[in-house]
C-alpha cells in the first residue's frame, strides 16, 4: 500500500510538536540518495511510528536492520496509531553505534483503543540509524 500523503504543514504523527515537513516527513522522503536521515535512535523511532500512521512500509522496511528485516510488511488499514509516548532512551545518539528506545504506541482499530509498549533495539552502520528488534516488557 502506497503511503497516506499529510501535508508539509499538517502536524507530525509523532506528535513532536514540528510540522510533518520539517520533522518525519524529511526522513521518509530521504530514501533518495542525498536525502537526509535520522540522527538519532529516538528520531528514527519518531520517524517509523509516523510511517505505521501514514502507512509508509517502504520506509518502515528500509530503516530495518537487514538482519532481522522482514521480506514484507502488509500494514492494516484499519489501524489508526493516534499518539507516541517516549519513555526512556539509552545511548543513540549521534557519536553511538546502539541504542535503546522504550516507547507506548496508542492505536485504535476495529476492536477500540490499544498500546504498544516496547523496548526497541537500534545500531547505527555507516551512518545510519536502524531498528534492530523490540521486546514487549511485562
Amino acid at each position: 500500500m502506497p503511503p497516506s500523503p499529510l501535508p508539509g504543514d499538517a502536524r507530525c504523527p509523532c506528535l513532536s510538536g514540528e510540522t510533518y515537513g520539517a520533522c518525519c516527513g524529511r526522513f521518509h522522503a530521504g530514501l533518495a540518495v542525498g536525502s537526509p536521515h535520522a540522527p538519532t535512535a529516538e528520531a528514527l523511532m519518531r520517524s517509523r511510528f509516523s510511517a505505521f500512521a501514514v502507512g509508509d512500509a517502504d520506509y518502515l522496511l528500509a530503516t530495518w536492520h537487514p538482519a532481522t528485516r522482514p521480506g514484507a510488511l502488509d500494514l492494516d488499514d484499519d489501524t489508526e496509531w493516534r499518539r507516541l509516548d517516549i519513555l526512556r532512551a539509552a545511548a543513540g545518539g549521534p557519536f553511538d553505534t546502539t541504542g535503546v528506545v522504550e516507547f507506548v504506541a496508542h492505536y485504535r482499530d476495529a476492536a477500540g483503543r490499544g498500546r504498544l509498549h516496547e523496548v526497541s533495539r537500534f545500531v547505527r552502520e555507516d551512518g545510519r540509524w536502524y531498528y534492530v528488534e523490540g521486546t514487549h516488557p511485562a
